[in-house]
């Protein structure tokens, strides 16, 4: 599957315009532009380099035996 042919992106433009209007496709496209230039601007604000990632020690997980040792055995009635 690669890339669409003339013929059918001519199919697709033409459903869009369809869709759309003609009208609408310049204030579609502004949209997508400005969309695209806020995602790269977020991209390069966050951009974090390896050095500045902080790794914590793994926790600790008590076994089941020592749980068990520890906590006292509760018991109920039943009337």
């Amino acid at each position: 599957m690669g890339m669409p042919s003339g013929t059918e992106l001519l199919i697709i433009f033409g459903i869009i315009v369809l869709l759309f209007g003609a009208k609408k496709i310049p204030d579609l496209a502004k949209g997508l532009g400005k969309g695209i230039k806020n995602f790269k601007a977020e991209m390069k604000e966050t951009d974090i380099d390896a050095d500045e990632i902080v790794t914590q020690a793994p926790k600790k997980v008590e076994s089941t035996e020592e749980v068990a040792a520890t906590q006292t055995p509760k018991t109920t009635t039943q009337a």
